[in-house]
């Protein structure tokens, strides 16, 4: 399973990803209040922008090697594979093509939980990751 890429770098993306995904929505202009909203209104735009530029930074630091466990974690973890079909999923990552892996997994709805769900295939978890954060 993943011998390139570290746990805990998918942990970050996933913490980034799920950010981005809160973050998705923009305030409207309507006469809501912030109660009504769920505090939408708190996360502005160009929050959503530096989670966003943050996440494709990391994302495109990483090697070659590293981008294509990520892609096939997030095939397993979205049900495409199994982990007994890693190398299968691997070797589709690698053939995947365009778009560029970060804008790939970006424009893929709830990332965090999908990659976390590959990791869970694999008996793996970003528990730890998390308390270290908090």
């Amino acid at each position: 399973m993943l011998s390139e890429l570290a746990v805990e770098k998918v942990c970050f993306i996933v913490i980034k990803a799920r950010e981005f995904d809160a973050a998705g929505g923009e305030p409207s202009d309507d006469a809501s209040n912030p109660t009504d909203d769920r505090f939408v209104s708190a996360l502005s735009p160009a929050n959503e922008t530096t989670t966003q530029r943050e996440l494709t930074a990391f994302i495109n630091a990483l090697n070659d090697d590293e981008k294509t466990e990520l892609v096939a974690l997030l095939f397993v973890g979205r049900g495409d594979y199994t982990p007994e079909e890693w190398a299968d999923a691997l070797a589709a990552a690698r053939d995947r093509g365009d778009p560029p892996t970060a804008r790939f997994l970006m424009g893929e709805p709830l990332l965090g939980d999908l990659l976390e769900d590959g990791l869970s295939a694999f008996d793996l978890s970003c528990e730890d990751f998390e308390k270290d954060r908090l």
